[in-house]
């Protein structure tokens, strides 16, 4: 999840200083995209999830808005009243859902990038309007954050070490072998937070 969402920043969407970027689901990946939209100064970081709980370790690692959608039926226009009503410069999902792959990239400026971490159930598909990716909007998927883990660990490690990039409160519970199916299901509700430890 560390290395994935800190790839999508670098790698992806090349995030720059100053830019809007809109995170589509506040889980492991989406937590540490977030993460490093902060390390990269981007500004408005949006973080939308369905679970409360989700969006407040948002906050706590770099979101500087959050956005509840399981109980806003014009999310949209919320997030354009934050970013501007051009759209962000950056939009991730980090759901697989095809519904809101369409609403991250009509969220996206014609000049930004939409960036699929999720994938969509097989045979699912999604529909855009695709005229502005002649002149200059982007989609492309992220795979793992398309990073080389033998140099970026030893800096994300670095980062750790300097107090930059905040990991222990995404570690939020432990589980032993035989509870793993709770800890799934549990993930699944929403009802867990964070990343779950399974000791062996």
């Amino acid at each position: 999840a560390v290395t994935t969402g800190l790839g999508v920043i670098e790698n992806n969407a090349q995030l720059k200083m100053g830019q809007s970027i809109v995170v589509l689901g506040a889980g492991g990946v989406g937590l540490n995209i977030i993460q490093g939209a902060r390390l990269h100064s981007g500004y408005p970081i949006v973080a939308v999830d369905r679970f409360a709980s989700r969006l407040e370790l948002a906050e706590q690692v770099g979101a500087t808005h959050i956005l509840n959608n399981s109980n806003e039926e014009d999310w949209l226009s919320k997030i354009q009243d934050i970013v501007g009503k051009d759209g962000a410069d950056v939009v991730v999902d980090n759901t697989g859902n095809p519904d809101v792959i369409s609403q991250c990239y009509a969220l996206t400026k014609n000049q930004g990038r939409t960036i699929l971490v999720g994938v969509p159930a097989m045979g699912k598909e999604t529909k855009i309007y695709t005229l502005p990716l002649h002149f200059g909007k982007v989609i492309t998927g992220s795979h793992g954050g398309n990073g080389n883990p033998s140099e970026d660990i030893p800096r994300y490690l670095q980062l750790e070490k300097q107090g930059k990039l905040k990991l222990k409160p995404l570690f939020t519970e432990r589980f032993t072998l035989c509870q793993i199916n709770e800890a799934i299901e549990r993930m699944r509700s929403g009802d867990l937070v964070g990343k779950a430890l399974i000791e062996m």
